[in-house]
């Protein structure tokens, strides 16, 4: 576990990496993995200043060859840097560190895929974002938030804003963590009504943390700061942007065990979350009139891990067989796990 002022630094190499990213090979996204695998942003920022005496390999995966194979195998990354590219990483390293401190000083908790409390479900997704901001009430280190989205249109009518408040409801009576975007519509009333029942309530912001939209939901956005968590996966001041609602819906996508959608329409926000969902392997549970009204419910019903669902009841019952399903897989997986570990001991391995 990294002590709280090698965090710092850190932070500030992954700050600089993200703002002098060269879109042509890396995303913010790739970036995140790298320094995953690496288990260090210093490392991947040594690799950027100088490739040739910083290689980014796999221990395993070069070991076997000399260094000329090597060269040839790792190809672009030999080449030199240009003095105007390490110029401007230097430049962004050093800016980087006296932004980390200010938003430290700020109050602003920067929570990278580093920090032990980054979010254990998505570590599992492959376009995890490299940090998010956070306001609000982390569970204990290591503990999965187990918790399910609930989505849809921000001019929902009354019949799925009780839909959804319904849902919230019941989620609270399984001890599950009501997700949304703090839009206004259905995840205004699902976070709504996770609070009145004093369940935990989880808000993935389509802006900065440090921006309260739409104004509307400013006294919401408070309420979920101090009796549940905000995430934020932007800079600290980003305002809205076509860009950052569908980027939003897709690590809260991640985050939960499953999506319930309430109520779309044929170009709403929500389809971004249903396809990203699936690319992560989550399942998602769709109310009939999704199916009814979209072209893309209609596609999406004879996929996997997909639930229509006309009535709470038959929410509970999806969510309730999407868990067994997945206490199962981690009954295999421990099982595999210690029967490797029961091997090794026997042959002296480890």
């Amino acid at each position: 576990m990294l002590e709280k002022s090698e965090l710092l630094q850190e932070n500030a190499a992954l700050v600089a990496l993200l703002r002098t990213i060269d879109k042509s090979r890396d995303t913010w996204s790739s970036i995140a993995e790298k320094v995953v695998r690496q288990g260090s942003a210093i490392q991947v920022f040594e690799h950027e200043l100088d490739p040739q005496h910083h290689r980014l390999d796999d221990p395993d995966e070069y070991d076997e060859y000399d260094d000329r194979t090597q060269m040839m195998l790792l190809g672009e990354d030999d080449v030199p840097v240009t003095t105007q590219r390490r110029v401007q990483l230097l430049q962004a390293h050093e800016e980087a560190e006296t932004l980390v401190r200010n938003w430290e000083k700020q109050g602003l908790d920067m929570v990278s895929v580093l920090d032990r409390r980054y979010p254990l479900s998505l570590r599992e997704v492959v376009d995890m974002p490299p940090f998010l901001f956070s306001k609000g009430c982390f569970l204990s280190p290591n503990q999965q938030d187990l918790g399910v989205s609930v989505v849809g249109s921000r001019n929902a009518g009354q019949e799925a804003l009780h839909f959804a408040s319904d849902v919230a409801t019941m989620l609270v009576s399984k001890g599950l963590t009501v997700i949304a975007g703090l839009a206004l519509g259905v995840d205004a009333e699902a976070h709504h009504r996770a609070l009145q029942e004093h369940g935990r309530t989880v808000a993935f912001i389509g802006t900065g943390i440090g921006k309260y939209y739409p104004a509307k939901n400013r006294h919401l956005q408070e309420l979920i700061e101090h009796n549940g968590q905000v995430f934020s996966q932007f800079w600290p001041w980003q305002g809205p942007t076509k860009w950052t609602f569908p980027a939003r819906n897709a690590t809260m996508s991640g985050y939960g065990i499953a999506t319930v959608i309430v109520e779309a329409h044929e170009y709403s926000g929500t389809r971004v979350q249903a396809r990203q969902a699936q690319h992560h392997g989550r399942p998602i549970i769709m109310r009939d009139a999704v199916v009814d009204h979209t072209e893309w419910g209609k596609r999406l019903v004879d996929k996997p891990n997909v639930y229509v669902v006309s009535n709470v009841d038959e929410v509970a019952n999806a969510i309730d067989s999407i868990q067994e399903v997945n206490s199962d897989l981690q009954d295999a997986i421990n099982g595999i796990v210690a029967q490797a570990s029961a091997y090794a001991n026997s042959v002296g391995v480890g």
